[in-house]
């Protein structure tokens, strides 16, 4: 099946044409025609097998034809859990309208709200948004959804699981009622279904692939390794095998950073991206590992969001996720449009219930590989798992926030005000508002 066949006007085939892509993938064979259709919809596709031109295409086709935005006014609203992702959906969505008279782009938290503001005045065919600045902007009257006609959640699973949900349920009620909404992910849960069709009018529920399943195309390996000595292995790895791109997911932002200083020390150019950083600095380390400039990316979970590199070869998980779907979302970052790629994971034996958790997600039992020279002693497993039993007891308490979530520190998901609250006095963190 080719684009031609999926309704698309002439226009939009040029500029897929001129995008390099010849053939649809199965989740825009699917959803193409169901967008076309105006029905809501829920769609659950692995990543990096072209969902946004999924919703984009379509949803370009179906403004152009319609009137053009008062002052303020918005058409189109695609909600992402990151500043990334955003910029990420923005860029494909201007693409895409090349040749057609609509106006479009991204408005996100960690820069000035200003200029946003001033871009919004003669109102916006297409815009993409993180939840908090989205709020921001409607409770300074910047923004108008009186001619909103369609709605995107883009890695639906993702805002709701980690806590956006209140944050949508507050968008949703600013709404208009007759509108079409799309949501948009790589992996569904039960729980998640349940919540995201309650959003849903009658929604059409598309699976092109199972729910949690992983990229034929991805090469997965596990390494046993001592914790301490994990560092010292990826460093082996990268020169021994001449990685290049290799994106690298820690579980902290504190890790993240120390990290990338053991891979300058070894002469290795890398970068972190993570909460903590700024907008300037994370969009420069993301520009700089595309370019090649940066050989070694290193991300937290959420940050990582929106990092779409053409042809990714490797992904490494330094440490494994708590979660285990955020595997999935992880090694997706390779493997991309049919090319092959490689997913590392270093394991150390403090991590056997994550390992267990992704092994029941994506029904697969992964067999634990050594590398010569790097293979873990008994005696440092058991201190190990004798070390991580002492730090759970002791934070138990303490390493929990309200609401019994993980403290920001720990996950690295979640970042401080911008600005201060009152008086410079601090009245402890606020849920994250990107």
């Amino acid at each position: 099946m080719s684009f031609c066949s999926l309704g698309l006007c002439d226009e939009l085939l040029k500029a897929v044409s001129e995008q390099g892509y010849t053939m649809p993938s199965p989740i825009q064979v699917e959803a193409i025609p169901a967008v076309f259709k105006q029905r809501d919809m829920m769609a659950v596709a692995q990543t990096g097998t072209g969902k946004t031109a999924g919703f984009s295409l379509p949803m370009v086709q179906l403004l152009s034809e319609g009137e053009r935005p008062q002052p303020h006014c918005v058409r189109a609203l695609v909600i992402t859990p990151t500043r990334e992702l955003a910029a990420q959906v923005a860029k494909s969505v201007e693409n895409y309208s090349r040749h057609m008279n609509l106006r479009s782009g991204a408005v996100f938290g960690g820069v000035r709200i200003e200029p946003q503001v001033s871009f919004l005045k003669d109102g916006i065919d297409v815009l993409v948004a993180t939840p908090g600045r989205l709020v921001d902007l409607y409770n300074q009257k910047a923004i108008n959804f009186d001619q909103l006609e369609i709605l995107v959640l883009d890695e639906a699973d993702r805002m709701l699981d980690l806590g956006f949900i209140d944050d949508i349920r507050h968008i949703k009620n600013l709404l208009p009622s007759k509108r079409q909404t799309l949501m948009f992910s790589a992996t569904f849960s039960q729980e998640i279904k349940s919540l995201a069709s309650s959003l849903l009018n009658n929604p059409l529920l598309i699976e092109v692939t199972a729910a949690n399943s992983t990229v034929d195309k991805i090469k997965q390996k596990i390494y046993s390794v001592e914790k301490a000595r994990k560092s010292e292995l990826l460093i082996h790895l990268i020169k021994h095998n001449q990685w290049h791109q290799v994106l690298v997911f820690s579980r902290t932002k504190h890790g993240a950073d120390n990290l990338v200083s053991e891979l300058e020390k070894a002469g290795i150019t890398a970068a972190s991206i993570h909460a903590n950083r700024t907008q300037h600095a994370r969009t420069l380390a993301l520009e700089g590992f595309k370019n090649e400039d940066i050989a070694v990316l290193v991300a937290t979970d959420i940050a990582s969001r929106g990092i779409d590199v053409n042809q990714l070869p490797y992904v490494v998980n330094f440490d494994l996720p708590y979660v285990p779907e955020d595997y999935v979302h992880r090694i997706g970052r390779t493997g991309r449009a049919g090319k092959l790629g490689l997913a590392v994971s270093l394991f150390s034996m403090d991590e056997s219930k994550q390992l267990q958790a992704i092994e029941r997600l994506i029904e697969r039992k992964f067999e634990l590989e050594t590398i010569a020279g790097f293979k873990p002693n008994k005696k440092a497993i058991a201190q190990a798992v004798a070390k991580e039993k002492h730090k759970n007891s002791n934070t138990q308490n303490r390493g929990k926030s309200k609401g019994n979530k993980p403290v920001d520190d720990e996950y690295g998901n979640f970042e401080a005000d911008p600005e201060p609250r009152g008086r410079g006095k601090s009245k402890g963190r606020k849920k994250l508002r990107r």
